[in-house]
């Protein structure tokens, strides 16, 4: 037994405490999953011990066999995971240990909502890891030296989960980690070989490292002494990227992913290939079904795990997928990277650049695939990360085509906020002579639907794509066409139908237009100050002004965004369209210029600009106006 000497008492940190608190009180409807992140962790000390003993052997100390030991200690209530991987220093127990700087636990902490089913899912979700030793116990206790340090530099780590942790040196002749958690009385079901072995398959046989246990003890023959039980391997211990599709079955690729991803629920479908040639490498990707929390934190590590020749070199290898495809868990192992690789040369690598191409060809088209085979479960995707992949057109041109195909969207085909229009739907219901897809951008889903810019394309029964989530607009001004199809915001520019007008209404609005020109000239000199111009429009059935954006100004939506953000944006100013058709319109064209005439120009203004979801300069003016052009209806 390791001696410890020297102990002292150190507070967690806030969050910590928190999450302690929680583990112990709120998420146990799934503990048995302490279990596997336990192992997780064991494995991947042992992975960054492999790695750096390429360049130091002697960090092995003569034992280059991996292994992790389970044993259950029935009679002092005690379960001990050990690990001869790469083990820690004094500092790192206390950085990882004792605080949460880089684990993600304060994020973890907001996601909680108090529902003990939903939030235990968090728990391999977010990858809590160590903090999960507490769900079943009352007390850990961590031994662990760094392989290679001497046998005098052994840290010993002690806590109750009770916000403050006991920290001491300690006489450990072997390297690697030892975590003896001291089960409570409830928890005793762990101590069980049979119900062990059965987790330990369950969650772990895939993991590399050979996770061993005590065999069933053999009956005493003769009346002696039972001979003590061997050591056996209770999960299979291969790499499972590295087998033929063939031989894994569908239950296998799920539970790799949950190890990779430290996910608890299924993954929607993955993709594994094995490619020779100019490049060399073997890929399993991975489709989760649920958003992690932190998907909207662009800093946040992100990546792929990569292994050279099925050697561990890095968790978060962001090299091998752009940032759109951020979601995408999975194993990149590749013989053609040399093994000193760093995160500097990986970067710039012609390699990795060509690998990162192959990836993100592989998960297109596995998407596209999903979408092709299975309409459901690629809904439930888009509704999960369809906003990210709606960066794609801006940051990779060069498959900009390949992310239009799976691109969804909201229609006033079925008038739903559900978005599950794709842009080869929209193109196989255009109307004969339709030249361009229409859509329409709002700050939501029923700003789109009721805006007027639309009026006119349900009288002639033309369907637009209804945006609303704030990426669309930036979306749209890197999407120009989709298969040759131009596509037109219907609330910029001057409205052009092209053969879906005939030429009688082309005429009947010449006409229209000069009679309206003194109105028009009228209006553009009281709004000189809001207004770039002033035209009629056929564009509106029911309202009687609408605002649009000139063809090259910035949109109001993304102008919205920006000055919320405190960003500097052009000056510009809208053109406000007047529909000739509308009774109030045609009144302003009766009347002469007085006062009345202003208020109305000015209530008709004002109502366009909310209309386009904008807020109004002076709301005061606006309801005093209102009120005054009330009360002369009612004398």
């Amino acid at each position: 037994m390791a001696e410890t000497a020297r102990t002292e008492k150190r507070e967690f940190q806030t969050e910590v405490k928190q999450l302690l608190h929680l583990m112990v009180h709120s998420l146990y409807s799934n503990k048995e999953i302490f279990l596997r992140e336990l192992i997780s962790n064991a494995s991947d000390a042992g992975d960054k011990l492999s790695f750096l003993a390429l360049q130091d052997d002697s960090l092995f100390e003569g034992d280059g066999d991996l292994r992790i030991w389970i044993e259950p200690d029935k009679e002092a209530g005690t379960l001990t995971l050990r690990d001869n991987g790469i083990g820690m220093t004094r500092d790192e127990v206390v950085a990882n240990l004792g605080t949460i700087a880089r684990s993600g636990t304060a994020e973890f902490l907001k996601q909680l909502s108090g529902d003990q089913k939903k939030d235990s899912r968090l728990i391999g979700q977010f990858g809590v890891g160590f903090y999960s030793a507490f769900i079943v116990a009352s007390r850990v206790e961590v031994f662990t030296r760094k392989a290679g340090a001497p046998a005098s530099e052994g840290v010993y780590w002690s806590s109750e989960g009770d916000g403050q942790f006991e920290l001491g040196e300690a006489e450990l002749a072997e390297r690697g980690t030892r975590l003896v958690l001291h089960l409570r009385d409830d928890e005793k079901e762990f101590l069980d070989g049979w119900r062990l072995k059965s987790l330990v398959r369950k969650y772990s046989d895939h993991v590399a490292v050979p996770v061993m246990m005590r065999e069933e003890p053999a009956p005493a023959e003769d009346g002696g002494d039972p001979p003590a039980p061997a050591w056996e391997q209770v999960n299979a211990a291969t790499a499972l990227w590295t087998r033929g599709k063939s031989e894994i079955s569908d239950e296998e690729y799920q539970d790799f992913y949950k190890h990779v991803s430290h996910d608890y629920s299924d993954a929607l479908t993955w993709s594994h290939n094995r490619v020779e040639g100019k490049l060399d490498y073997t890929s399993l990707l991975y489709v989760p079904g649920k958003a992690p929390f932190d998907l909207w934190q662009r800093e946040a590590p992100r990546g792929l795990k990569l292994y050279v020749q099925r050697v561990f070199i890095m968790d978060d290898a962001e090299q091998f997928l752009p940032l759109y495809l951020r979601f995408i868990k999975g194993v990149i192992d590749s013989n053609d990277l040399s093994l000193n690789v760093s995160r500097e040369i990986l970067q710039n690598d012609r390699t990795v650049t060509a690998l990162k191409a192959a990836m993100t060809k592989r998960a297109l088209g596995m998407l596209e695939k999903l979408a092709d085979n299975d309409a459901e479960k690629y809904q439930q995707f888009w509704d999960e990360f369809g906003a990210v992949l709606k960066e794609g057109p801006a940051e990779d041109y060069a498959n900009r085509e390949a992310i239009a195909k799976l691109l969804r969207f909201a229609s006033t085909h079925t008038g739903e906020a559900t978005q599950n229009v794709s842009l080869a739907d929209y193109v196989g219901r255009m109307k004969e002579g339709q030249k361009a897809i229409y859509y329409v951008v709002a700050d939501g889903h029923r700003n789109a639907t009721g805006s007027p810019h639309l009026e006119v394309f349900r009288k002639k029964g033309i369907e637009v794509l209804l945006l609303s989530d704030r990426i669309d607009e930036w979306l749209m001004s890197h999407l120009n066409e989709f298969d040759g199809t131009p596509l037109q915001d219907v609330a910029r520019g001057a409205l052009d139908l092209g053969e879906l007008e005939d030429e009688a209404e082309k005429k009947a609005h010449e006409e229209t237009d000069k009679q309206f020109a003194s109105l028009t000239a009228e209006i553009a000199k009281i709004l000189e100050a809001d207004v770039e111009s002033v035209r009629t429009t056929y564009r509106l059935t029911d309202s009687p002004a609408c605002l649009v954006v000139a063809e090259h100004d910035m949109g109001a939506q993304m102008r919205r965004i920006l000055e919320a953000a405190g960003q500097n944006v052009p000056d510009s100013k809208p053109i406000l369209e007047i529909n000739p058709e509308h009774p109030l319109v045609q009144r302003l064209n009766q009347e002469g210029s007085d006062e009345r005439t202003r208020d109305l120009v000015m209530v008709i203004y004002e109502q366009a600009r909310l209309a386009g979801g904008d807020n109004l300069k002076d709301a005061s003016a606006y309801v005093q106006r209102i009120n005054k052009l009330l009360l002369e209806l009612s004398r």
